[in-house]
């Protein structure tokens, strides 16, 4: 078995943000919560479901973590695979073998439902699989078999490795983010899937949910705590 000890998530309703700061942490990098969440844009987004389903804060494009997350100091190499695509047994291959040379290296790991749809942070692995740390696991769990990664309802797979980078100056990191956010918002196409609405389209779609009676009662306090935390770090980071 291999380990990087201490390696952890940091519990966040952002599972994939508390997991990029658990990898910042165990790698030294001094990036608050607030300048992580407001540099990669996460916090000012939105993005809702017709029915403000549970999918909403995770069922986009975020892409942008790591492009706008190379301007606070961080690098990321990925794998990615859908259950409905052909060669996914190759994928799920490449994203073990991918882990595995990681964690050789001292590099920290997080990867997409390793357990319920939460991001989860991979701080070690064994013959059989993976061992990991995130959302109804603090602590960490595992093994969890590299050949069940994303075979699931859900159906993708989705694992990274995160390395230390050239942080941008503030003035770059700044810009970077409100244009992103203001893209986001304004021109979504890219960024969002069919049924789901960001920017101000996303909270007529919650208010228009709500009147309807059809807003599912799970995802209303999901959704809330998610964009609520997204709020608050806004504000920090502005």
């Amino acid at each position: 078995m291999k380990k990087l000890e201490n390696l952890r998530w940091v519990p966040r309703w952002v599972s994939h943000l508390g997991c990029i700061k658990g990898c910042l942490d165990y790698l030294g990098l001094d990036v608050s919560d607030a300048w992580l969440f407001g540099a990669t844009g996460h916090a000012f987004v939105i993005n809702v479901h017709e029915v403000v389903c549970p999918s909403g804060p995770t069922a986009w494009n975020t892409a942008m973590l790591f492009k706008l997350g190379k301007n606070i100091g961080y690098e990321i190499d990925s794998v990615f695979g859908m259950k409905s695509a052909d060669g996914f047994a190759e994928k799920q291959k490449l994203a073990w073998e991918h882990v595995k040379a990681a964690i050789d290296q001292g590099l920290p790991c997080y990867g997409w439902e390793l357990d319920i749809p939460e991001y989860y942070v991979v701080c070690g692995y064994d013959d059989t699989g993976y061992y990991f740390s995130g959302p109804g696991c603090d602590e960490g769990k595992g093994p969890k078999p590299w050949q069940e990664l994303g075979d699931t309802e859900i159906g993708v797979l989705e694992m990274y490795s995160l390395k230390p980078g050239q942080a941008a100056d503030d003035v770059q990191t700044v810009k970077e983010a409100l244009a992103f956010a203001l893209e986001h918002a304004t021109s979504p196409a890219k960024w969002i899937f069919p049924k789901y609405k960001a920017g101000l389209a996303g909270y007529d779609t919650w208010i228009r949910a709500l009147e309807s009676g059809t807003a599912d009662g799970f995802g209303m306090a999901y959704n809330a705590a998610v964009w609520q935390e997204c709020r608050g770090y806004a504000v920090l980071f502005l």
